[in-house]
């Protein structure tokens, strides 16, 4: 399968804070690697796996609805914590659907995965992309900086990206501007109102959301570190009205404080990725973490849909200019 130019190839990208020989292992070793594949809700079973040049992947999906996806993987390229490439989806009896390389480089203890997906046509690709997106493929590799994490420190970890079509100084407006933060972030059929904003290190918000209806949540944001236009780190708690510390309404063992971490990076002249790393902030109960760990795929869910709010907000601020 020859690739043809950039459109009929799909890029990702990622820096994951794990050493190359780690992210190597979570990718080779079928005990690994099981327990990150595929999007949320999903569990893997490997039939047989040859990770050398020539050898095959077989292996098979299960959705959360319980639908079974056979899978097969030929590896054409295996260069040990270097590079990966292989054809996914073919068989005996059809041609693979796409051919993947992958390329694993370290900096300063960190690694850096450059994946490209080519297929045979910019149709092709726009349909997979699209598929993609709407099976929530792409949590896979979030998944897979929370496995490193676990690994490496025992602490639960959640993490979302997204790339959008701005600029990073708009995307990173979108976050410290309380007008553009409010029209995207809350939840689908939520509406959100500052009562104070301060964004600014050191600053901090209280803020309500509401759905119209019988529930308001309010919250205060705490602001540790504000680097433009590339990372922002707050604080989360829910309160009441008053701005006294609450639980979640709706989840009453909900962890107390959050610690948000939003990084942007430029992919692009007028691309941006948007990384949220969401976790347990301070001291928390059992319960607590594990409320948090078992939520990850609401947290996707809810995350997604803001971030679907965002793409319109952009696209609309577009057409306006």
């Amino acid at each position: 399968m020859a690739t043809q130019n950039r459109a009929n190839e799909i890029q990702i990208r990622r820096i994951y804070n794990a050493p190359i020989k780690a992210v190597w292992e979570a990718w080779a070793d079928p005990q690994q690697i099981a327990q990150w594949w595929g999007p949320r809700g999903f569990t893997l079973t490997t039939h047989s796996r040859d990770l050398r040049t020539g050898g095959k992947w077989v292996y098979t999906m299960h959705g959360p609805d319980g639908i079974d996806y056979p899978n097969n993987t030929q590896y054409l390229q295996v260069e040990k914590y270097s590079r990966l490439v292989y054809d996914h989806g073919g068989s005996e009896d059809k041609p693979p659907m796409f051919r993947v390389t992958v390329l694993f480089t370290e900096i300063e203890g960190k690694t850096k995965m450059e994946m490209t997906l080519a297929l045979p046509s910019p149709e092709a690709a726009k349909k997979t992309k699209d598929f993609i997106k709407k099976a929530g493929g792409n949590a896979t590799w979030d998944r897979l900086a929370e496995f490193l994490e676990m690994q490496s420190s025992g602490k639960e970890l959640f993490v979302i990206n997204r790339t959008f079509e701005a600029p990073i100084e708009t995307m990173f407006d979108m976050w410290i501007n309380p007008k553009n933060l409010s029209q995207w972030l809350p939840p689908s059929g939520f509406t959100m109102q500052f009562i104070r904003s301060d964004i600014q290190e050191g600053g901090s918000s209280f803020y309500s959301m509401t759905n119209g209806g019988n529930t308001t949540m309010y919250g205060r944001t705490d602001y540790i570190q504000i680097n433009r236009p590339h990372r922002i780190v707050y604080t989360q708690q829910f309160c009441d009205e008053h701005e006294n510390i609450s639980h979640h309404p709706l989840a009453p063992t909900w962890p107390e404080t959050m610690l948000t971490t939003v990084e942007l990076a430029e992919e692009g002249p007028n691309q941006t990725r948007v990384t949220v790393l969401w976790q347990v902030y301070s001291e928390a109960t059992r319960e607590a973490i594990e409320t948090f760990s078992k939520g990850k795929t609401g947290m996707t869910q809810g995350w997604t849909g803001s971030f679907d709010k965002l793409d319109d907000y952009i696209a609309e601020l577009h057409v306006k200019a």
